[in-house]
């Protein structure tokens, strides 16, 4: 009883270490720098930087940014400054004037390579991460995004009374399909699984895990006619890896990549990506027999 009693106190004083620290940083200047507002979960900052700018289909879909186009970087507090994550969309004449850009002002890059197979244009994913001032990180990332054609001025308000587009699918019974509740976002349905278990980074816990990157991510575009395009990332332990794939193939589901986007989590973790344009309430399926797969957090 006494050993739960004094790990509640730590968990609570973790909790309101990592508060005061969050308070502490300026936002605005962050906000400043990067040109927009983020998304703000618990006490992380999540900028979106999607490539609208860029028109890219595969296998007749024309893909909305939503669906696999959406760049970000998140800032969390971290040790009296902050951490930054990011997953930013590039071509391929882009990546290495902006990793130079990266580099030079000191942030990491943790990864390089592509999601997608048979895509026009060919798109590349540039993962990156630091640590230090907050604003000084967002200026590095806004001067290295300024030498690519990621659209760096947000685009004019919509009136409060426009409508998102419209999810031409049974979201309802796609749920009861994948045990969890899905969200529209810009005409995209989108599932977010964390694992069951904590994942860390420098003795820090990556919560909440979604924003950044380290929860499963299942997007449908509706493609008419009841089906969808599908992608996103299946987030892994070593021995979930290949369980996943037969699942996934089993079911028509193409596996387009298995990599690692970070360089030093605990526990090791690999990024499975998947594609395929079916019917959406079969694809669901095949989706829920791959995360019965994983030790995935339950609703």
């Amino acid at each position: 009883m006494r050993k739960l009693f004094w790990a509640t106190i730590s968990i609570v004083a973790a909790v309101l270490a990592t508060s005061v620290q969050a308070q502490d940083i300026n936002w605005q200047k962050v906000d400043d720098a990067l040109g927009r507002k983020p998304a703000v979960s618990g006490d992380v900052h999540r900028y979106g930087f999607p490539r609208s700018d860029l028109s890219v289909t595969l296998d007749g879909v024309t893909i909305k940014p939503g669906l696999a186009l959406g760049g970000w970087v998140a800032f969390k507090p971290m040790h009296g400054e902050a951490m930054v994550m990011g997953d930013l969309v590039l071509l391929e004449s882009e990546i290495n004037p902006v990793m130079l850009k990266m580099i030079e002002g000191g942030l990491d890059i943790t990864a390089v390579h592509n999601h997608l197979l048979r895509a026009s244009p060919t798109t590349f994913y540039m993962h990156i991460g630091g640590h230090g001032d907050p604003a000084k990180m967002a200026a590095v990332i806004r001067d290295a995004l300024a030498l690519s054609k990621t659209p760096l001025s947000m685009p004019a308000s919509t009136t409060a009374t426009a409508s998102p587009p419209a999810i031409d699918l049974d979201t309802a019974k796609l749920d009861q399909i994948m045990k969890t509740k899905g969200k529209a976002n810009g005409g995209i349905y989108q599932y977010n699984v964390p694992r069951r278990d904590p994942v860390s980074m420098d003795g820090m816990a990556m919560t909440p895990p979604a924003p950044l990157g380290v929860a499963i991510g299942i997007n449908f575009q509706p493609t008419g006619g009841g089906k969808a395009a599908i992608t996103g990332d299946f987030v892994l332990a070593g021995d979930e890896v290949n369980p996943v794939i037969r699942a996934l193939r089993t079911n028509g589901i193409d596996v387009t990549a298995v990599h690692s986007h970070m360089l030093d989590e605990q526990p090791r973790l690999f990024f499975l990506h998947f594609w395929a344009v079916d019917d959406a309430m079969k694809l669901a399926k095949g989706l829920r027999a791959a995360l019965d797969k994983t030790a995935s957090a339950k609703d």
